[in-house]
């Protein structure tokens, strides 16, 4: 199993990846149902700024930023325990492999975000997304945890 320091070290390059398509994900989701590509995002800084964060419709320094930050920073976190707790399944540069490990990864995550975490603490971009919007974005999630880990894995 791999250390911790070697698992972050993972984690920031496929936690990058992974944040990078569910944006990308939530961006395009956003402009087709919702109407604004940065609605979703903007969303996410209701950690900081509140319900008002949920509304805002363009992009901004004080909603967008703030938004993906806390989104990049959330994805790097899942991305180090996936790569610390599935370091094994990930080494054997399977393909096949590695996409199940990160759609269960995903998986988990999508449940603790909305099944164990306080709502003044949910991503917020459900309130701009339709339920088959979110399995999307935990998809292209999970995608990028997985082109990530092949990525550091490829020599």
């Amino acid at each position: 199993m791999d250390t911790w320091k070697s698992a972050t070290q993972r984690g920031l390059i496929s936690g990058a990846s992974a944040s990078l398509l569910s944006s990308a994900a939530l961006a395009a989701l956003g402009k087709a149902t919702d109407g604004s590509s940065f609605g979703p995002t903007n969303a996410i800084s209701h950690w900081l700024w509140g319900d008002k964060a949920t509304r805002r419709d363009g992009a901004s320094l004080r909603y967008t930023l703030t938004g993906y930050v806390i989104h990049h920073a959330s994805a790097t976190f899942w991305a180090v325990l996936f790569e610390r707790l599935m370091s094994r399944q990930l080494d054997r540069k399977d393909p096949l492999a590695t996409l199940q490990a990160a759609a269960a990864a995903s998986a988990v995550a999508c449940f603790v975000d909305y099944r164990m975490t306080p709502e003044r603490l949910k991503p917020g971009f459900e309130k701009r997304l339709s339920r088959p919007s979110l399995a999307l974005v935990y998809g292209a999630f999970g995608l990028g945890l997985a082109a990530g880990a092949l990525l550091i894995r490829r020599h």
